[in-house]
Formats: structure tokens, sequence, C-alpha cells
């Protein structure tokens, strides 16, 4: 099995763990609960800030010693828009499932910003289309750039099946502003109906003899979880399987600045 893919354990409680340690980068982690009504999932940031994601289910939630209520809505991730709260650093969050509880904890470092706990709401969130023919998914932005933050940037996308998503290849592994952001990235993938499967490849440049320093295509499963530590990372849904996924960036610089694939930069203007 690929080291970029985290299978995600069955049953209940924390059933994904990322750590910068695990992965093998600086800045970005991601754990994922299942609760059942009842159970809490809790946590102290130190010097990381959070974003909770509410994936699917209902909790009553509290961070910086701010009780936040009851929060969530949709039962799907493929309906509606995610509730999620951001916890800056130095904080306890809690949250405990009103109903079964699908919850995201990404995380990133703090730097100090002094930024309050805040619910994010579905309102709150701008959508978009991205792409066209069978590139077409759908966009949520959760937690990006232009909303505070000291790191992380969040998203979740919907692509058909039978479509294309983060395509034409595109990757951001340089810390080369204003051209390109270093960002490392991990994608939580969800399929609908949930037995089918889908793909994505994670490779960087050839060299002048054809090889690349990393190259690894897997087949997603659902609750799977990729690592992309650098490199392209381009995914395919298949035909009658529509696919979720949920990204988590963070690196030295706050921003999304990309550089698609040369040989397949063509495809924008197609």
């Amino acid at each position: 099995m690929s080291k970029l893919l985290v299978k995600a354990d069955k049953g209940h409680g924390r059933v994904a763990h990322v750590t910068p340690q695990s992965a093998g980068w600086t800045y970005v982690g991601f754990d994922l609960h299942r609760l059942r009504p009842g159970e809490t999932a809790s946590g102290k940031t130190g010097d990381r800030e959070v974003c909770l994601v509410f994936v699917t289910g209902k909790g009553n939630a509290s961070a910086a010693d701010k009780d936040l209520g009851l929060l969530g809505e949709r039962m799907s991730p493929f309906e509606g828009k995610p509730w999620s709260v951001y916890v800056p650093q130095d904080s306890d969050w809690s949250v405990t499932a009103d109903t079964d509880l699908e919850l995201a904890v990404c995380s990133a470092p703090g730097l100090g910003g002094g930024l309050p706990a805040r619910v994010i709401a579905p309102d709150d969130l701008g959508q978009e289309v991205r792409g066209k023919g069978t590139n077409t998914r759908y966009v949520t932005n959760i937690l990006p750039e232009g909303k505070p933050a000291d790191s992380l940037l969040v998203v979740e996308v919907i692509t058909p099946g039978g479509h294309t998503s983060s395509y034409p290849p595109h990757k951001h592994d340089q810390d080369n502003l204003p051209v390109e952001s270093y960002l490392e990235e991990t994608y939580y993938h969800r399929l609908n109906p949930p037995q089918g499967f889908a793909f994505q490849r994670v490779y960087t440049d050839a060299d002048k003899n054809g090889d690349r320093d990393l190259d690894e295509a897997m087949a997603i499963e659902d609750g799977d979880v990729v690592l992309v530590p650098k490199g392209y990372h381009p995914c395919a849904a298949c035909h009658g399987y529509d696919l979720y996924y949920l990204n988590v960036m963070a690196g030295p610089k706050r921003t999304w600045k990309f550089h698609n694939a040369a040989e397949h930069e063509w495809l924008m203007k197609a």
C-alpha cells in the first residue's frame, strides 16, 4: 500500500490520525472522529490552531471556554454545507455527539494571531463551480485565505461520477511567491454510494531521464485519507459514484498559489 494512503479504522472513536511527525512534514495535521450519540471528542490546541468540520451529524460544541451550542445540520457530506468551528492556539475544545457524528479536526501551527474562537455557519460559506464538461466540480470554501486564521486553509469539493478534479494537474510545493506557494495537503475522501472507489495520483515532474522523484497512483475508497507532501495530485471519480473530499492545506505563508503541469496547460484553454 502506498505510504501516502491512510486507511481510516472501522468503528467509532478517532479513526484517522495524521500528524506532521507521522506524515514526515511540518505543518498539516488531520484527525477524524466517528461518534455515536452521547460520545465526546475533545482536545487542546497547544501551539496549533484547529478547524473542526462537522462532516455529517450534529453535536454540542465548546471552544476556548465558550459554549457554542448545538451545531451541525446535514447527515450526508453530499448535501448542503457544513458547520465548522475555528479554535485558536492555547485553547480547549469539545464536541459531544447528538446524532451519529463525523467530525474532522484540521490543524496547523498557530502564529500568535490572538484570534477568537468562532462558529463558521453554512450561510457564511462561499460556493463556486470550477471546470467545464467532465472536469466540473463543486467547491465550498470553509476557511479560505480571505477569512481570519494563522495558517489553515480548508475547503471541501464534490466531484460527480465520471468527472476529474484537482485537474488539470497542479502543484504547490515551492516557496516561490508570487508564482507558487508551498502548501502541504491532506484529502479526506468519501464516496456516494459508499461501496465505490475513485483514483488519485500524486507525482512530481520527470527529470531529463524520465524519472520522477514521487509517483504514486492510488485506488481511493470511502473514508481514505491521502497525503500530498509535494507534486501534482489529480483525482478521478468513477462512473456512478460521486466523490467528496475535504482538503486541509498549510505552509509557511497562508496563500494558495499553484502551478499547472506544463504538458496539460492546454486544457485550461480548451
